[in-house]
């Protein structure tokens, strides 16, 4: 067996196919120890390989893009992916029939705080609707739980954020009126490391990949009870309600593939919402943000 040290950002439901692969024994089947690490938030995270106090860790593809995009000797490399489209929701008090993505264009709209990615790809959804998020003063920056209480006491008229908050939202009133995953391929999240480290350890780093793959097979054939059981352990606060709710809708969506390959048109999706909202000046390539070395499936 051997020990490696994996570095979570926060605890997310979407994240289940990470913790499918630990809790269902798909890394000790394949000889890896993994000791899972909770770094706090997603720079904290990359801290850790950085300093090699970490061998690898998850997070958005967005953090060695954006590495590379401002020095191109940045050693992270994402490979391994997990979730590749936006688990992140829109939603008011009601529902909204034929919502239009410029209807958010005179609304006040909690947007997350926690990460940019939500934000950075919104604004992307907002302009090629024609709308300008510059032109927009009602949408506010905020933590999760706030905008979700600010849009049940009425300080705003919609709120962006993933499971459960969604889950336990709707209990009260809310609707969902836009599912980001519907904007299609989003490189969302995969694991990373950086290079010497991969060279180092490619032999157990592909291993990972391969239990990573298998764990998402599962996820694609089993019921939403089925795989609340497995991640109970790791949302012991969550009500098993919204549990299961949050595990139901983002299987509809279609938020994890059965496959460990990121594809191309998944990254460049992210780099153009980026790009467009002045996260980055230029995409500084597929090749140059993930390692091929530990794509098991192949390009494309």
């Amino acid at each position: 067996m051997q020990t490696l040290v994996l570095v979570e950002p926060f605890r997310a439901v979407f994240y289940a196919p990470y913790y499918v692969a630990l809790e269902g024994g798909h890394f000790t089947h394949r000889g890896i120890r993994m000791q899972l690490e909770t770094a706090g938030t997603p720079d904290a995270a990359a801290g850790r390989l950085l300093d090699g106090s970490a061998d690898l860790a998850w997070s958005g593809p967005m953090r060695p893009m954006l590495e590379r995009s401002r020095d191109a000797a940045s050693p992270l490399r994402s490979f391994g992916a997990a979730v590749m489209r936006d688990p992140f929701l829109l939603l008011g008090m009601g529902a909204r029939p034929g919502f239009q993505m410029a209807d958010l264009a005179t609304l006040r709209v909690a947007i997350p705080s926690e990460v940019p990615t939500p934000w950075w790809c919104l604004m992307h959804d907002l302009r090629q609707a024609g709308v300008d998020p510059a032109t927009c003063p009602g949408h506010v920056r905020m933590p999760m739980p706030e905008g979700a209480s600010a849009l049940r006491e009425g300080r705003v008229d919609a709120v962006m954020l993933f499971e459960p908050h969604a889950a336990a939202l709707e209990e009260a009133g809310a609707t969902v009126w836009y599912a980001a995953a519907d904007r299609g391929l989003t490189a969302y999240s995969a694991l990373y490391a950086v290079t010497p480290r991969i060279a180092q350890k490619h032999a157990a780093f592909t291993a990972v990949v391969q239990g990573l793959g298998a764990a998402l097979d599962w996820l694609r054939a089993a019921t939403p009870a089925e795989i609340a059981a497995v991640l109970a352990p790791r949302f012991a606060e969550m009500p098993q309600a919204h549990l299961l709710r949050a595990i139901g809708r983002y299987q509809r969506l279609g938020l994890w593939e059965n496959t460990t390959h990121l594809p191309r048109a998944a990254l460049d999706g992210l780099a153009a919402a980026m790009i467009s909202s002045g996260a980055m000046t230029h995409h500084p390539g597929y090749e140059s943000c993930i390692d091929l070395s530990l794509d098991l499936v192949g390009p494309g």
